[in-house]
């Protein structure tokens, strides 16, 4: 029998049960993003102009069984001219440690305003989207998930 590699998986041990230990202290203390610091980011970007509904096809599921991998589909209505496009879209979770998901740049050369990717959500929470215009005009969506099993340690 190898005492030393026995010494060695004892002390990993009381390493992880320390962290484990931290954590569980820690965690209950994180703070999680609401509407309030949803709605300061989005200040942040566009102070307090008009935004206006439309235009902005947000699909995520009602229900995510697993909050480490919700689908977010976005696809913005627009001509995609040097005239008339989305510079921007923003994505925000109010539910979340961060409100801000990811943000998308756009040019006419793409052609067509539209983006998926993966997001981990914490929590049952609101999902809003941003769209920014070319002339300065901006839209927004919001769509609720349910979160059965959260993504964020939560």
């Amino acid at each position: 029998m190898n005492f030393r590699n026995a010494e060695h998986t004892r002390r990993e041990t009381l390493t992880l049960a320390a962290i484990a230990s931290l954590a569980a202290v820690l965690a209950p203390r994180m703070s999680f993003a609401d509407e309030k610091a949803v709605a300061a980011e989005i200040a942040k970007l566009y102070g307090d102009k008009k935004m206006d509904s439309g235009k902005i096809k947000l699909d995520v599921p009602e229900i995510a069984e697993n909050g480490l991998v919700v689908p977010v589909n976005v696809e913005v209505e627009s001509p995609m001219t040097d005239a008339d496009y989305v510079k921007a879209v923003h994505v925000f979770a109010d539910g979340n440690p961060l409100p801000g998901v990811v943000s998308y740049r756009f040019t006419p050369a793409c052609g067509k305003a539209s983006a998926s990717t993966r997001m981990r959500l914490a929590q049952t929470q609101n999902v809003i989207c941003i769209a920014e215009m070319s002339n300065g005009a901006l839209y927004t969506a919001k769509s609720n998930v349910k979160v059965t099993i959260g993504g964020c340690g939560g």
